[in-house]
């Protein structure tokens, strides 16, 4: 099949690199020509495990990158961003500009076309491009083009792996051709595949990443209880996530959760339900939580060192996860500027988001370019991201540790400070 992919993020990118691989014709769209011309030499822009493979596999033959959107394509994927205004609810100037490029597109093209939304978008808002599309292009949805909504469920660092092994599929249309269309696609696919009305599948998507991230602020309230109780909540997480009724995922307690998605999700949701009169006390505790979450282990650091003026510290991790550079709402950046206000000196490390962090810091902090560099800055060690390589006990002997991730599990040592534990 001939697939137009419009934006070229963490969502677009695996899509299209995934489709390749499944033997579609894949073209990535993006404005930024650097992107454009890095896609064309098989280099990827972001880090994603599996996915500099896919486009050395696929660039310049299944899957080609430009700025011009073909006239070829059979099904159109919605790729761009969707941000967060400063109150929560989502912008949506990017994807509305997208489907008016769009649009005009659909005007001189006589097949029939399917317009995929994979953003994740705020109910409505699917049903709100049929206008725009409509408009611009002249055309009628549902007779001379189809629209349909199939959201992403794919966790930074093993999207190409979620992308290929789904636990779900959904797919969101208002009539059957516009859902056989996108149905094609992942008909092989060994999972459920769901067929929903629009605005169910966008529901679908924010109720998924809303719960998740209600498992992890309910851990991290556990584990403040846990810590002045003097109990590991690991033990205690470990044992309920047994009981297959709760399931032991995303109970992780520490400085709580980050990323692209959880909190602009939360956050739109919120304001989703304010605009129909809905007050959502159970998601307005979980940003509550989160947001307080990575204060946490400075009032540890404090709490045992006393002043931390002038104080040197090592911060060991900046990406807001494993196996990612991103840097996007990383609980890291609270901690950082916490310190920094503490007049604390800092050298930070990580793996492969040092550049990220860079745009953000400046030359407030120091980046160490090794672990081993990064040890020798301090005795004051602040691990915040579970990078495997710090899971090594020997590497911080005679150190001072204040643990954010649960990294090390020490049960007694005098040098060692777990955030709820």
């Amino acid at each position: 099949m001939n697939i137009t992919i419009v934006g070229t993020g963490y969502v677009g990118l695996v899509t299209g690199a995934c489709l390749a691989e499944l033997g579609n014709n894949v073209t990535c769209i993006d404005i930024d020509k650097s992107k454009v011309d890095m896609l064309n030499k098989a280099k990827a822009p972001i880090f994603e495990k599996g996915l500099e493979n896919l486009l050395k596999n696929h660039a310049g033959k299944k899957l080609n990158a430009t700025n011009q959107l073909p006239q070829t394509a059979e099904v159109i994927f919605i790729c761009v961003g969707t941000p967060s205004r400063e109150d929560g609810s989502t912008d949506l100037k990017y994807i509305e500009n997208a489907a008016r490029d769009i649009g005009k597109k659909l005007k001189s093209k006589k097949d029939y076309c399917v317009v995929v939304v994979k953003s994740t978008v705020p109910p409505k808002t699917t049903e709100s491009l049929i206008h725009i599309l409509e408009k611009e292009s002249g055309k009628k949805c549902g007779k001379d083009f189809g629209i349909a909504m199939n959201p992403e469920f794919l966790r930074e660092g093993n999207a190409v792996y979620d992308f290929m092994n789904p636990d779900r599929i959904i797919i969101g249309a208002n009539d059957d051709k516009s859902y056989e269309k996108v149905y094609g696609l992942y008909k092989n696919f060994k999972c459920p595949i769901l067929s929903t009305d629009l605005r169910t599948a966008e529901m679908i998507k924010y109720t998924s990443n809303a719960f998740l991230a209600t498992k992890i602020s309910f851990s991290n309230e556990i584990g403040n209880i846990c810590k002045a109780l003097n109990i590991d909540v690991y033990d205690v997480m470990n044992a309920i996530g047994i009981d297959k009724r709760i399931g032991r995922a995303f109970l992780n307690a520490g400085i709580g959760y980050g990323g692209s998605c959880f909190p602009k999700d939360v956050k739109s949701l919120i304001s989703t339900a304010k605009n129909v009169d809905v007050s959502p006390k159970i998601l307005n505790a979980v940003i509550g939580v989160n947001e307080n979450q990575p204060l946490k282990i400075v009032e540890l650091a404090k709490k045992k060192l006393g002043t931390l003026k002038d104080k040197k510290i090592t911060i060991l991790g900046l990406a807001f996860k494993p196996d990612s550079d991103d840097m996007r709402e990383a609980p890291s950046i609270k901690v950082i500027n916490e310190l920094l206000a503490s007049s604390c000196k800092l050298a930070a490390y990580d793996p492969i988001a040092n550049e990220n962090a860079k745009k953000i810091f400046g030359d407030k902090i120091e980046y160490a370019s090794s672990l081993k560099g990064a040890l020798a800055f301090s005795d004051i060690i602040f691990i915040l991201t579970e990078w495997e390589e710090f899971n090594d006990e020997k590497l911080y002997k005679d150190k001072i540790v204040f643990d954010g991730r649960y990294v090390l599990k020490k049960k007694s040592d005098k040098n060692y400070e777990g955030v709820c534990w």
